[in-house]
């Protein structure tokens, strides 16, 4: 007799060949029989989106944790508006900017211009939607194709944006229009369109970023074939242009942006530095003193079920895996073990800030080592294989609940290094501990221990202000992982300094 696990096993298998013959986390009803349908939502491997689509998803995932939807919602939205409208769609000029300048954060409502559209909108699950309306499509060759999803080419999109995305959007657009390699892409269309209004703003778009030379050839071309043109820079604030290699990746360009926009937030809401009047051994005596509380904060923060026992048998040395069965299988010890490796790297690296180094160049030697640290005692135990520390991930990684899309694992080797300049050359404590430990998750360069090693992180940039070391308490994880959210998917880096500066303060009583 055919028992449950046997018929789960086989409902996987088939599922599994259609993954691996489409390549994608979205399934049609119409794919599987209804015994496998019902049988993989039954056990939690499939969820519905809408009547007739399924995502894979984990087992275990509650009704409202969205971490599967987010991850799968662009290749739902390819496969989804492929099957209904063919090839005679394509997503809005402002979404299609945000793709081609790297950010995926999934849209509250995703628009879609079809000729075929019926101007509906189509509610998906956790408050997102498509709304496809009926419209006619753009020339043909001012469309392209990025991962599936049919999207305005980005000449055509810094066209048709309007002035008001220009003034919302200030960092897509900006990168957008540093990828932007000759004005021959957007003068052709603009003299044969004779969009002299269009041809003013990004004149003065690219003047604002520093672009001078795009900004005459745009205006003396329009003017040259008898257009009136007048310059007008659509952003608002002040923005300083600044030095960065021109063959610098986009990724790079709009991390450096943001970091420009945020420091100023966090400058006007945090609390000046004390400056370093403690000897070293003072400082080291009160993150041993921090340590107990730290632990047991920063790894139940991650979900793991950590005792004050357990840390304080790690920490005495009575943590013995060779010898006892139940450390060796204890995944919530070998973690514990792990902090408490790392936390002593970490001690080491503000060592070195306290004797004159950049902190900036210190975190970017040392965290490598604390990640090593974290996860040396899995290794050790056969848990994780062995190449499981050999540095950043080779895979897509989402974060549980957000709409933010880490940057894919090629981004990740551009990217890291260009944050790790920008925290160099970071003059201010405050800034470099609230950006750093925020830019970090940002671009999760780990498959896992991003929360730990970021903490790690602000705390090591804080010594070089003076700051002590400072908890992100248990009790206020919602409020923390809140205002990370807000920061990833909004910008608004606001609430984040808030609360950071509001754990600093408390510790600084």
């Amino acid at each position: 007799m055919i028992t449950p696990a046997q018929k789960l096993a086989e409902s996987l298998e088939v599922l599994k060949k259609l993954q691996n013959k489409y390549g994608t986390l979205v399934v049609r009803s119409e794919q599987l029989s209804r015994t496998h349908r019902e049988r993989l939502l039954a056990n939690g491997y499939l969820r519905e989106v809408i009547k007739g689509w399924y995502i894979v998803s984990r087992p275990g995932e509650q009704n409202g944790d969205s971490t599967s939807w987010y991850a799968s919602f662009w290749d739902f939205c390819a496969e989804y508006l492929e099957h209904r409208l063919g090839d005679e769609w394509v997503i809005s000029p402002e979404q299609s900017l945000m793709l081609h300048v790297g950010n995926k954060t999934v849209p509250r409502q995703l628009f879609v211009r079809s000729p075929r559209g019926n101007n509906n909108v189509v509610q998906l699950p956790f408050g997102i939607s498509v709304f496809d309306a009926r419209a006619a499509l753009p020339d043909t060759n001012d469309l392209t194709t990025l991962n599936c999803i049919r999207l305005y080419t980005l000449p055509a999109t810094l066209i048709a944006c309007s002035e008001r995305f220009f003034k919302q959007n200030p960092t897509d657009v900006r990168t957008a229009l540093y990828m932007i390699n000759d004005t021959s892409e957007l003068l052709v269309p603009l003299l044969d369109g004779g969009r002299s209004s269009v041809a003013g703003r990004l004149a003065g778009a690219f003047r604002n970023i520093g672009r001078h030379e795009m900004a005459d050839e745009i205006i003396n071309a329009m003017k040259a074939a008898g257009f009136d043109i007048r310059e007008k820079n659509p952003f608002t604030g002040i923005f300083h242009p600044f030095e960065l290699q021109r063959q610098i990746s986009p990724n790079v360009y709009r991390i450096s942006q943001m970091w420009q926009a945020m420091r100023e937030v966090v400058l006007e809401r945090f609390p000046g530095p004390p400056g370093l009047k403690i000897k070293l051994s003072d400082y080291l005596k009160t993150l041993d003193e921090a340590y107990l509380s730290d632990a047991y904060n920063s790894l139940s923060i991650e979900g793991y079920r950590v005792r004050d026992e357990l840390i304080e048998r790690v920490k005495s040395g009575s943590w013995d895996p060779e010898n006892n069965p139940q450390d060796k299988e204890n995944a919530n010890a070998l973690a514990a073990r792990g902090y408490w490796l790392a936390f002593q790297s970490v001690k080491q690296s503000i060592g070195k800030i306290f004797s004159g180094q950049n902190p900036g160049s210190v975190v970017r030697g040392d965290h490598r080592i604390w990640y090593r640290e974290l996860f040396t005692p899995s290794v050790t135990t056969g848990l994780l294989k062995p190449s499981d520390l050999a540095g950043y991930r080779n895979g897509n990684v989402f974060i549980r609940q957000s709409r933010h899309v880490p940057p894919g694992p090629e981004a990740v080797r551009d990217t890291l290094p260009g944050f790790f300049d920008l925290l160099e050359k970071e003059t201010e404590p405050a800034v470099r501990a609230v950006l750093g430990h925020f830019f970090f998750v940002y671009i999760h360069p780990y498959s896992d221990g991003n929360g730990r090693i970021a903490r790690f992180l602000m705390n090591v940039l804080l010594s070089s202000g003076g700051f002590p070391w400072t908890v992100i308490p248990l009790e206020k994880r919602d409020d923390y992982m809140a205002a990370l959210e807000k920061a990833s998917s909004e910008n608004n880096i606001t609430p984040f300094t808030e609360f950071v500066a509001a754990q600093v303060e408390k510790a600084l009583r």
